[in-house]
């Protein structure tokens, strides 16, 4: 980390971003770096509600061109050809000027450009927060030698949002940019450099998790803030093993740990990672990192450093972009609706954003600052004295540990800020439905549990009648297995708090056998496995009825739907499926049209023959109406109960025990 006096007494300069570019040149990302095109901004949106923006048509790319790869000349540099201009106004390159205003004590920045090419000239930037941008000042190159330029920016007008970026325009040979900075002067107190442990998580990807390490090795500047990486192993295919690890641990140079332990899930492994960075007493943060990302070095710097000098410990996440669409953004900022106690987008969040369609300059929304209540632990920073304060993560195996992590930090008085500029690519949640599987009795337990711990509302707000409609819904969609696990979810939450950390190592198992019992939980790859569809009557008018169908005639598919309940399983039902429905189309009122109906899983690889069972049906509903029941008149006792026990569970000498009798069965 480069720091030197600062022009004012008592300060210290500091380097708070660099421009930089993907080495391999990848034609995928390259526009979350440069940007050829010309801005055109999409529709103001600002002051529409929720359903005037829906009824807006949808944005239309205006990207006309593509960055050129060849142009990458490094690391930090960038050739632009001759009397052409390119911005760096990119979500990589721009600088979150409002991010900075808020949450930091850098009340002023200075861009420090290095540039070659006679007559070639850097425009600087600023926007506002609806997108509008302004033209703030600029330089030109005097000769053919290399020219550094500084300006000096305030960061007193971004209050609600905004960004600063700038341009590069080329004179009649071309220019060359060799590197470009934003520094700050901060107070004296901030000149060292905070250091961090980065914790990984990893369950039988070894191939992954073996590239990241390699990604977090190989680059020097993480190297000059990072004290250790260490990763918990949870799986039987050891990332020790693969073909990359030598190689990886070699560029991680001593700074490796491998512990294994059983299998506690995500919340077990980032467990051990917090209870470990803790223990060695040396760094200032704690990185939460999943195993299966490909990671932009530069985002642990950025995160590093803006932690560095945030006014009060900060949690700092990165965004996620998919790994399969790499300049889409699939998560821009998470928050807690508070009464119905589910995470969600900020209302001014546009999902499933494409940077090549549409970059940052032309995009208004993006300019807007987003506050958010917690980041996902695919990539976050905490602060070491946040975990001291408020205890480690909750023992949920998966699902709502960061969540609910985010939530208590911030009664605690710890915030979390997600920082444009540090991201990670990850396969999107968009591309699986976890919330049938194995995984949906975790999705419901623990939301129940982080309500019953931090919802401002009594008895939950709404959270107990969506998780009854849900529990319905599950039922009439003959997905037998799964109301079954959000069944057994909640019979757990009512038997208390105590269990939690004794279930970390054996609930798993118990809910794969009980979903074995289900016909709707077994799936198969092979297309011809299931018997040819064949109805006893054909559709009425002849109207395919797996295609998608208006709101009205949705609720005639719904009510209708309930009255088949009450009625016998139509006989060839049972020997044949009578539709097949592809994933996108496999929504709760679409499938209880059917009493058998073959289903797509989401990622395309096998499905599942759903067959009702009106004795399984009813046996379910008689124990979903009374379990919630019981789960509404309990409330306010159980959420008592809860809070009481938090910080005994979430601390590290809980943790320790529970860390020890894994190690004693793994040694087993």
């Amino acid at each position: 980390m480069t720091v030197t006096t600062g022009t004012t007494p008592g300060t210290v300069r500091r380097v708070l971003q660099r421009v930089v570019l993907p080495v391999d040149r990848d034609m995928d990302v390259l526009p979350l770096y440069v940007d050829p095109d010309r801005p055109e901004l999409d529709v103001d949106k600002s002051g529409l509600t929720q359903t005037q923006r829906g009824k807006l048509p949808p944005t239309e790319p205006n990207a006309q061109q593509e960055p050129d790869p060849h142009a990458v000349l490094g690391r930090h540099s960038y050739r632009v050809p001759e009397s052409q201009r390119i911005s760096f106004g990119t979500y990589f390159n721009g600088f979150a000027a409002s991010y900075w205003r808020r949450w930091t004590v850098v009340s002023e920045v200075a861009l420090h450009v290095a540039l070659t090419g006679e007559t070639s000239s850097v425009v600087v930037y600023r926007s506002m927060p609806n997108g509008r941008s302004q033209r703030v000042d600029s330089a030109s190159t005097s000769g053919t030698d290399r020219e550094e330029f500084r300006f000096d920016l305030p960061l007193t007008p971004f209050g609600d949002g905004g960004w600063y970026w700038f341009d590069i325009v080329a004179g009649p040979s071309g220019a060359t940019l060799h590197e470009a900075t934003w520094v700050a002067d901060v107070p004296a107190d901030r000149a060292a450099s905070g250091s961090v442990t980065i914790g990984i998580t990893t369950m039988n990807r070894p191939d992954f998790c073996a590239k990241l390490l390699a990604q977090i090795g190989g680059d020097e500047d993480v190297h000059a803030v990072l004290d250790e990486v260490i990763v918990v192993e949870q799986g039987t295919k050891k990332v020790a093993d693969d073909a990359l690890y030598p190689a990886a641990e070699e560029s991680l140079r001593g700074k490796l740990r491998l512990i294994e332990q059983g299998n506690m899930g995500g919340s077990g492994g980032y467990a051990r990672s917090q209870f470990e960075t803790l223990e060695a007493g040396r760094s200032t943060y704690m990185m939460c990192m999943d195993d299966d990302v490909v990671c932009e070095p530069e985002s642990i710097v950025r995160a590093v450093t803006f932690g560095d000098l945030c006014r009060t410990p900060t949690i700092v996440g990165g965004h996620m972009f998919s790994l399969y669409s790499k300049a889409r953004l699939h998560s821009f900022g998470e928050i807690i609706n508070p009464y119905r106690f589910w995470w969600q987008s900020p209302p001014t969040v546009e999902t499933d954003w494409d940077f090549a369609g549409r970059n940052l300059r032309s995009s208004r929304w993006l300019h807007r600052r987003i506050d958010v209540d917690f980041n996902g632990w695919f990539m976050c920073l905490i602060p070491t004295e946040v975990l001291r304060t408020v205890g480690l993560s909750l023992p949920l195996f998966i699902k709502w540990d960061d969540s609910e992590f985010g939530v208590r930090a911030s009664e605690a008085g710890f915030p979390t800020v997600t920082l444009p500029g540090a991201a990670v690519w990850h396969v999107p949640w968009t591309d699986k439905n976890d919330a049938l599987d194995w995984q949906s009795y975790f999705h419901q337990r623990n939301r129940t549990i982080a309500a019953l711990l931090h919802s401002p509302y009594e008895r939950g707000g709404r959270i107990v009648r969506e998780s009854f409609n849900h529990q319905v819904k599950h039922l009439f969609s003959m997905q037998y297995s799964t109301a079954e696990l959000r069944h057994l979810a909640l019979e757990d939450v009512l038997a208390g708090p105590e269990k939690l950390h004794g279930d970390l190592l054996t609930k798993l198992p118990e809910l794969q056998a009980k979903r074995k019992q289900y016909a709707d939980a077994q799936t198969t790859p092979d297309p011809e496995a299931f018997p040819a569809v064949r109805r006893a009557k054909p559709p009425k008018k002849g109207q395919d009825p797996t295609q998608p169908k208006g709101r009205a005639a949705q609720l005639v598919a719904a009510a209708t739907s309930a009255v088949r309940q009450a009625r016998p399983v139509r006989a060839l039902a049972e020997r044949h499926p009578e539709a097949r429905l592809a994933a996108m189309d496999a929504k709760w009122w679409m499938i209880a049209q059917f009493d058998s109906v073959v289903v797509s899983m989401p990622d395309g690889t096998s499905a599942s023959w759903y067959q009702r069972d009106t004795e399984e049906f009813r046996d379910l509903l008689k124990r979903t109406v009374d379990i919630h029941q019981r789960l509404y008149r309990e409330w306010p006792e159980l959420a008592r109960r809860y809070r009481g026990a938090l910080p005994d569970i979430v601390s590290p000498d809980q943790w320790a025990k529970t860390f020890d009798i894994s190690s004693a069965k793994e040694e087993s």
